[in-house]
């Protein structure tokens, strides 16, 4: 360590030098972000990220790496519309000095921003090694989410592609693209757009030529405007258009002929999805939403992740600690789990005794649907029985062996499960033949509240869908949060839980075709694209339930 160095730093001194990564973080989709991004983002010991980017990076850093705040000059944000960081680079250099892995997040690609180059130049200065991990540039990257491609096809392959910053563009750089005849990106505010227009067409562009303008891009918030340099002043009056917020992502304008402005309604992929910017609320335990969280995203959707129950272990646990005794030493034959929290709880137990997978040796695993076969294959056990059909107690009866003394030397199940769970499958098993051991592995039990925000917004019509894997989601939903506004589209996973939603008042829009929640979600995204070709065909504007007038009456859809 350098005597000379004071110690009395935030950083704890490990090493002589530490290392810098630069990363770009992309245009805003996480999805975005690269795998070597990822890798770096693993490894920090400090992560120094732009505010509009730190939730996009923080999810794959480790679990307490530092996260120091930056402090942004808004004078000078205010001044020149680009907002500029007082401390980031002294913060880079402190903590790369104290011997740390730093890395430091900007939006789109590191290449591309100022601040950024700065800072690579102070670490060059003081010999602190650094690295570069490129990112999606917004300019590139927003266009493509928008549908508008740089470049119109193999006719246009030396068409001229140029990018320009107008919150501090000069009157010269104005006047040199505006005598240009190829495709312009603009890096703008929703300020700037119009008048960064008539800078073009003063400087020689016609007014008749094609623009595109793209707000919150690549993120479920994008929204595109189609229109010419001439006609998006009067366009943005007519639709009030806001200015943009403190702090946003710029706007991106795409201005020429190449710029596919008249294909746009044919290569939008992503405002098209068929739940593109709904706000769906997935009223599910944590664990059981991921997986239905993932398949709404890629339909577009913003969801929403509401406990309505909790698990709890059983008030006596000593029947449980029974069962799985008796698993061990040869008690059963099968064991059937009809849930991925039943799972969960075996499991806990049998690391509680020093237990793992292979105890399962010799006996016969069933599980109830794919998802609670997931969760075995993930502890380490391959089900050796798994619906045929139906993903259910009734699916999994109709599949399950008779029980023969010739072939089963033993004539006993044991069934974890939860405290409300319906009788369908004793019942079944019995009649097969099989004696069962129907063990209360967990206790469901309703969830605290949500915050009020989100309680205000399921009253008050700001989800624009729900989704209702079971009748306890409904009734615990109603219980905890209130019953949603009639503008939110109700989607069901079977007949029951349809009649416990009417029952309480709510009219079902959707219901699943099968007891699944992956055919529940594509099912509600059925919907969503019935309902945006339906606006179109009659000529109205796609809007998502949520923007609907309070009070609307709803139409029944069949």
């Amino acid at each position: 360590m350098n005597p000379s160095r004071p110690t009395t730093s935030a950083f704890p001194v490990v090493a002589a030098h530490g290392h810098v990564t630069f990363l770009g973080a992309g245009p805003g989709d996480p999805g975005l972000l690269t795998l070597r991004a990822v890798e770096a983002l693993a490894a920090a010991d400090v992560l120094i990220a732009e505010p509009e980017v730190l939730e996009v990076v923080r999810t794959h850093a480790r679990a307490g790496v530092d996260t120091p705040q930056l402090t942004i000059a808004d004078e000078v944000s205010a001044a020149a519309g680009v907002p500029v960081i007082r401390d980031a680079a002294n913060l880079v250099m402190e903590a790369a000095r104290s011997g740390r892995r730093v890395v430091r997040a900007v939006t789109g690609d590191p290449g591309l921003d100022g601040n950024a180059a700065e800072e690579m130049l102070a670490c060059a200065t003081d010999g602190i090694p650094f690295e570069v991990v490129p990112g999606v540039a917004t300019a590139v990257g927003v266009p493509a989410y928008a549908g508008v491609p740089l470049r119109g096809g193999r006719g246009d392959a030396g068409t001229d592609v140029r990018f320009v910053d107008a919150r501090n563009a000069s009157a010269r750089c104005w006047s040199e693209v505006g005598a240009s005849d190829g495709t312009l990106v603009v890096s703008a505010t929703l300020e700037t757009v119009a008048s960064a227009a008539a800078e073009l067409v003063s400087a020689g562009r016609k007014p008749e030529t094609p623009l595109t303008v793209t707000v919150a891009g690549t993120t479920t918030r994008q929204r595109t405007w189609n229109a010419t340099l001439g006609s998006i002043a009067q366009v943005f009056k007519q639709g009030k258009v806001l200015p943009s917020p403190e702090g946003a992502r710029p706007v991106i304008a795409v201005v020429g002929e190449q710029g596919a402005a008249a294909r746009r309604e044919e290569l939008a992929w992503f405002e098209s999805k068929p739940l593109f910017g709904w706000r769906v609320l997935v009223p599910r335990t944590k664990e059981q939403a991921a997986s239905l969280s993932d398949q709404l995203r890629s339909y577009g959707a913003v969801p929403h992740e509401v406990p309505t129950i909790a698990v709890e272990p059983p008030r006596t646990p000593q029947q449980m600690e029974r069962a799985v005794k008796g698993l061990v030493t040869g008690r059963y034959e099968w064991i059937a789990f009809t849930s991925v929290n039943a799972v969960k709880a075996v499991r806990e137990k049998f690391e509680e005794y020093g237990l793992d997978a292979r105890a399962f040796a010799g006996i016969k695993v069933a599980a109830v649907g794919e998802q609670t076969a997931a969760a075995l294959v993930e502890f380490g056990v391959k089900p050796d029985l798994v619906p045929s059909g139906e993903q259910s107690a009734a699916g999994l009866l109709e599949d399950w062996p008779p029980y023969d003394p010739v072939f089963d030397p033993i004539d006993r199940v044991f069934l974890p499960r939860a405290d409300i769970a319906t009788e369908t499958l004793v019942a079944g098993l019995i009649e097969l033949g099989w004696e069962v051991d129907d063990v209360t592995a967990y206790r469901t039990v309703r969830a605290s509240p949500p915050p009020a925000d989100t309680r205000e917004a399921i009253k008050g019509g700001g989800f624009d869908a729900v989704l209702f894997t079971s009748s306890s989601t409904v009734r615990n939903l109603v219980g905890i949060a209130g019953k949603p506004h009639n503008v939110t589209v109700i989607a069901c996973i079977g007949p029951a839980t349809a009649k416990t939603a009417e029952e309480h008042g709510l009219r079902v829009d959707v219901l699943s075709p099968e007891p699944s929640v992956g055919k529940l979600a594509e099912a509600l995204a059925e919907y969503g694209a019935a309902r945006r070709e339906a606006a179109k065909e009659a000529g109205e504007s796609v809007s998502r339930p949520s923007e609907r007038r309070p009070g609307a009456r709803r139409r029944r859809t069949t």
